[in-house]
This record gives C-alpha cells, sequence and structure tokens, in this order.
C-alpha cells in the first residue's frame, strides 16, 4: 500500500513539474518581443517599443537596426519576430510567404550642409545629380564647387525608396555608401558640399532638408502626397507562422489608432 501511495505521488510530482516547466517555457516564450531590420525606422519603432513596455511591464521589446535587407532576412530565416522594411516587399519576396502590414510613411528627405545656399531641387535635377550629369554645385545655382555624393549601402530602403522614386536604381555614382540613416547625417554635416538622403524621421538641424519640386518635406506634405519623395514603414511576418502573443500584442498595439500619435511625434504617418 506503502509503494502504491510512494508511486502515485511520484507520478503527481512530476505531472506537476512537468506542468510547471511547459508554463515557465511558455511563459519565457511570449515575454518579448523582438524586432529586425531598418535603421530608419529607429525613432518610430523605439518610441512605440517604449511606449508598449510602458503598458506592459514584463515584456521585453528588443529593436536590432540591421537595415531593410538584413530584417527581411531575418523574419525569413526565424531570427527575429517582427523584421522591419523602409521600402515595399518585392514580388520575390511575397513569393517566399512574407507578408507586409504598412504602419506608416515617411518621406526621404533630401539633405545638404546647413551652409549649402541651394535650398530647393526638383526631381529631374535630382537625378542627373546622383548620376553623375549634373557635377558641379554652380550649375544649380550654388558655389563653384563638386558634387559629393553620399548614399547608402546596396539592400537599404532607403536606397531602394530614393533610387525607385527617382529612376537611378543602380545608376547613382555614389563617393560613400554608408550602413545607416545615422552615418549618412553626420557625413553630410562634416562636408559643405556633400548630399545625401535620409528618412525624414531622423533629420536633425546638422543638416538641412531641400525643397522638392517646391515642397517641403513635413508631415503634413508626406500625408497629402505633394512631397514627391516618400515610401512606407512596413511590418514583415511569415504567413503560416504565428506571432507569439507578446509579438501579436506589439503588432496590433503599433498598427492601432491608439499608435497613430506615437508615430507622428518620431516623425512619420501613421498608417491607420
Amino acid at each position: 500500500m506503502k509503494k502504491k501511495v510512494a508511486l502515485v505521488l511520484m507520478v503527481v510530482l512530476a505531472m506537476a513539474m512537468a506542468f510547471a516547466t511547459g508554463s515557465s517555457e511558455k511563459s519565457a516564450n511570449g515575454s518579448s518581443v523582438s524586432t529586425d531590420g531598418s535603421t530608419s525606422m529607429e525613432k518610430v519603432i523605439g518610441a512605440l517599443g517604449e511606449s508598449f513596455m510602458q503598458q506592459h511591464s514584463s515584456i521585453t521589446f528588443t529593436y536590432n537596426p540591421t537595415g531593410s535587407g538584413s530584417g527581411i532576412k531575418a523574419v525569413l530565416e526565424g531570427r527575429c519576430d517582427i523584421g522591419l522594411s523602409s521600402r515595399a516587399l518585392k514580388e520575390e519576396e511575397k513569393a517566399q510567404g512574407l507578408v507586409e502590414t504598412v504602419l506608416a510613411y515617411d518621406g526621404i528627405a533630401l539633405i545638404v550642409n546647413p551652409n549649402n545656399p541651394i535650398d530647393e531641387l526638383d526631381v529631374d535635377t535630382i537625378a542627373k545629380m546622383f548620376k553623375g550629369e549634373i557635377t558641379n554645385w554652380k550649375e544649380v545655382g550654388g558655389d563653384d564647387a563638386g558634387i559629393v555624393l553620399i548614399g547608402r549601402e546596396a539592400g537599404s530602403g532607403t536606397r531602394d525608396g530614393f533610387e525607385s522614386i527617382t529612376k537611378t536604381v543602380d545608376a547613382c555614382l555614389y563617393r560613400q555608401e554608408l550602413t545607416s540613416t545615422g552615418d549618412v547625417i553626420t557625413t553630410v554635416s562634416q562636408n559643405p558640399y556633400a548630399i545625401g538622403y535620409a528618412s525624414l524621421a531622423a533629420i536633425k538641424d546638422t543638416v538641412k532638408a531641400l525643397a522638392v519640386n517646391g515642397v517641403e518635406p513635413s508631415e503634413e506634405t508626406v500625408k497629402d502626397g505633394s512631397y514627391a519623395i516618400q515610401r512606407p514603414f512596413v511590418l514583415v511576418t511569415k504567413q503560416g507562422v504565428a506571432l507569439s502573443s507578446a509579438a501579436q500584442m506589439f503588432f496590433e498595439y503599433a498598427t492601432s489608432s491608439e499608435a497613430a500619435p506615437i508615430i507622428g511625434a518620431a516623425g512619420a504617418v501613421a498608417a491607420n
């Protein structure tokens, strides 16, 4: 009888330990949200992540700024919960089961050093400059000095958006190709003859954003579509792969009307 009681107790204890372990693993798996991708989305995602964690103190939110292409690949390979892309997904990426959800819209600002006298360019002139057909600032009303073209690395969502809109894909003659929005801004701020492009949401007063086709880049002009150079900020997930409970909560929060003011304060225009 004692042996039977002991056996029953051992079984109950084993079941309890298994249940506790399973619950612990489920809790651990659902207590974090990992995002990976676009450096241009840093301010927007950072603000959303901070606000989300204030509402859910038991959940940890992480953001890995690797660039749009790397973020898309991370989702495909299952290395993060949600990918971040500052361009729309390509058909071949969708064919691999990736799904895009537009979070917001962002203007791509043309930036120059604050001491540059140029305040405005049109899209056609911008294209000619980046393709090397216009090489001196005096040709567009500036100083007699060579134009230094600063851009992003291949795979960057910002580069893809800029080159697609200006019709300069694979034709830009960059002096430097940098790996983050911050690097572009810093480089342009330090060179009086440089011109580059960066997310409007990331612009600092160390550079000057140019009007394009007579329209200043702003939240209002991006929202009404009058600013010509703009692109989407996209959340990337994989079809058929369920998000963890924590990641699903963040996804729903980020795409809700509640998040719109936070996205706006970070310099982008909420899609919802």
